[in-house]
């Protein structure tokens, strides 16, 4: 074992137990107390441990399951009608990976949701459907496919689909896992119907211009007033880079959605990227510290999570644990993989917690399970 991690070094726990100790022991705990140093090295992990495993999410599975929802359910009988994904060692806190939770939802035409608000921050982004639309504190904007929508914390917000329109389904992204494990969480209803108070789009039409926000317009939110980042934008602006980018050597080209405003994230406890791998790209392995949730938004290919192989393709789901190595793979020769995902980096971030760490190039990552 590695000295540096190995506990029987000065500093770490190294006590003996001993009959006295643990009448000791006993004593305290009827106190509601206990010695340090019989859980110090376990609370103290020598590097970042996570609790969550690598999991895909196949969207051929599940996308009769999710259609078949719209026949068992209403939107407002079941308050929000999602098919949750769950990590098999998070199943305690319904989070698909470390405590950020996700989900897929269906909406069908002429149907909507009541307006609701939580204090945990939420975000979508649409796999499917026509005329989808969301209604965020009387901002109505409208949905297209691999379009990214935030609906943030405590904003009101409702979705629905217009008459006319086809079934639309979207990834949901939370951090409730997080607010509920701080105590911090609520939930509360709208009465009646949000009105609107300006044009429809009119926010994503205002903050979405070319390096250039309204001038008169006052924003004094925590978060962006772009609430809507549409594919028709992000991915030519994807290629534009690529032209004169190399992107990273673990992630392509990575690109994150930001506030226009500060330059900084979309929300104050979930980011969220998009990024492109070249045709034929191998990204180099890495770990970092931070939750990630991906799904497939172009092409096809797979990620070497853990050592586990995952392939993955349009609207398949997976998700990285944190300090976990991964890389990936566009198995395209002529097209390019767009992968989008959301993460946790902003309270890692805002807590000084980040670290990232190269996998050793002399080791060659070794798949250990296919």
């Amino acid at each position: 074992m590695d000295t540096q991690h190995s506990d029987d070094v000065l500093g770490r726990a190294r006590v003996t137990d001993t009959p006295e100790l643990e009448a000791y022991y006993r004593e305290l705990e009827t106190l509601g107390a206990g010695a340090l140093w019989t859980v110090a090295n376990d609370i103290e992990p020598w590097e970042p441990r996570t609790s969550s495993i690598p999991m895909l999410w196949k969207y051929s599975d599940l996308r009769e399951l999710v259609l078949k929802s719209s026949e068992l359910v209403t939107p407002e009988q079941a308050g929000r009608r999602v098919v949750y994904l769950v990590n098999d060692k998070r199943r305690d806190v319904s989070a698909a990976v470390g405590w950020l939770y996700t989900g897929i939802q269906v909406t069908r035409p002429g149907e909507s949701t009541s307006a609701h608000r939580h204090r945990a921050s939420a975000l979508r982004f649409i796999m499917e459907g026509e005329r989808g639309y969301t209604v965020v504190d009387g901002h109505k904007i409208m949905l297209e496919v691999n379009d990214f929508v935030i609906t943030p914390n405590s904003a009101w917000h409702e979705h629905g689909v217009e008459e006319g329109g086809k079934t639309c389904i979207w990834q949901d992204g939370l951090d409730i896992p997080l607010v509920n494990a701080l105590e911090a969480n609520d939930y509360a209803v709208f009465d009646g119907k949000q009105p609107l108070v300006a044009p429809v789009n009119y926010l994503p039409m205002s903050y979405s211009g070319a390096g250039i926000v309204p001038s008169q317009h006052v924003w004094d939110k925590p978060y962006s007033p772009l609430f809507k980042y549409a594919w028709k934008d992000v991915y030519p602006a994807l290629l534009k880079a690529a032209e004169v980018n190399e992107g990273s050597p673990f992630d392509g080209l990575i690109m994150r959605y930001t506030n226009p405003l500060t330059g900084g994230h979309v929300m104050q406890t979930m980011g969220a990227t998009m990024q492109l791998l070249r045709a034929g790209e191998h990204t180099k392995a890495h770990k970092h510290t931070g939750s990630f949730v991906y799904q497939c938004a172009k092409g096809h290919g797979y990620s070497i999570i853990g050592g586990k192989r995952f392939d993955w393709r349009e609207r398949d789901i997976f998700c990285v644990p944190s300090w976990t190595y991964h890389e990936h793979v566009n198995l395209s020769d002529s097209e390019d993989a767009c992968l989008f995902s959301f993460n946790d980096l902003p309270t890692i971030e805002a807590l000084g917690l980040y670290q990232e760490k190269a996998y050793p190039e002399n080791d060659g990552y070794q798949i250990l399970e296919a």
